[in-house]
């Protein structure tokens, strides 16, 4: 192990081992109802390989490029999660402090570029004040039905939907049915990743939530189908330590998941698996094949929300966000891959 990759590992561990500590001296956002225009700096990543300058495939995904983002807004940061509108720019994220993001995504040829129209605002609860208020502020994954969002509240084992359509970031979160199961889940191990099954699908009108580390008997991670023709639970086979961080679907019904793993010998790694949608039902234990990895020797971070897009020659757009846990150790960094179009078989 090199010197330089030896304080990369260091590095790492510290931000990992502090984040609950920096969680705690942040405390809950304000109050605040206003969309606030914001200004985000992108600086352009060229490279994903620190070794290799000019490689550009890993696994079966295609490095595009990427940003490191930075904000003077006090609340930028600690993005867990995001969704890509359909063009591929505009994008609707959250932070796990209770704040939307929203923005347009600009690019140069293929490669990201820079951040426009960029504007936060807490997340609301039902009458109308800051969800953090109550305690409700560890707000970890995202989920469209259409005009609707439904985001996932990772301590609290909630789920709450927004008319995103109407109300834009003005709209009240009011909380759905969630299985008894999911409220005893471990604390700070909850439901991590949520996807809304669309129209099409087996298990359309479904919600699937995966929890980051609730673990069953055998040892695998705990998940639900909430809605849709079978609800019910399943489990998600668990390997090498990795736990979920989140989840979308690909035009043909496989679902990725993205992983991640933090160990001192080895540092922060993270994967995305591919798993059938079809192989999803209530009684399941599902796993699927490795189509993505990296690790120290990548231009990684808390990589925590993953969304899907179609590119202009029917590829699928990778776009992964990290969570800098508001820690000056940390980066916000926005990755994106391309994986090439396949057969549709998973319907």
């Amino acid at each position: 192990m090199t010197a330089a990759l030896r304080r990369r590992f260091v590095s790492l561990g510290a931000r990992l081992a502090c984040a609950v500590v920096v969680f705690q001296v942040i405390g809950a956002p304000s109050s605040a109802r206003a969309q606030t225009p914001i200004e985000v700096r992108a600086q352009p990543l060229h490279r994903f390989d620190l070794r290799e300058a000019t490689r550009q495939q890993f696994g079966e995904l295609s490095f595009r490029g990427g940003l490191v983002l930075q904000s003077p807004f006090r609340h930028f940061g600690g993005l867990s999660a995001i969704r890509m509108g359909s063009d591929g720019e505009h994008f609707i994220s959250l932070t796990d402090k209770g704040w939307w993001l929203r923005a347009r995504l600009l690019y140069e040829g293929k490669q990201p570029a820079r951040i426009a129209e960029a504007e936060m605002a807490p997340i609301l609860g039902p009458t109308g004040a800051a969800l953090a208020s109550r305690g409700w502020y560890d707000t970890e994954a995202i989920a469209q039905d259409g005009g609707a969002l439904y985001v996932a509240i990772e301590r609290v084992h909630r789920i709450v939907r927004f008319d995103y359509a109407k109300d834009g970031l003005l709209a009240r979160g009011q909380p759905i049915a969630v299985p008894q199961a999911m409220r005893s889940l471990p604390a700070n191990k909850g439901i991590e990743a949520l996807v809304f099954v669309p129209k099409g699908y087996a298990l359309s009108g479904t919600l699937i939530a995966i929890s980051e580390r609730g673990l069953d008997a055998n040892g695998n991670l705990r998940a639900f189908l909430i809605g849709g023709p079978a609800p019910g639970s399943f489990a998600v086979k668990r390997t090498e330590d990795f736990d979920v961080s989140d989840a979308d679907l690909l035009p043909d019904g496989d679902l990725l998941l993205l992983e991640r793993r933090f160990k001192w010998t080895s540092g922060v790694a993270i994967r995305i698996r591919r798993i059938k949608l079809g192989d999803i039902k209530p009684g399941a234990l599902v796993d699927g094949a490795v189509v993505f990895e990296a690790n120290m020797w990548q231009d990684i971070d808390n990589m925590e929300g993953l969304s899907v897009h179609t590119g202009s020659e029917g590829e699928s757009i990778l776009t992964l966000v990290s969570d800098d846990n508001f820690s000056v150790l940390q980066r916000t960094l926005l990755l994106q891959f391309a994986l090439p179009r396949k057969t549709m078989s998973s319907r």
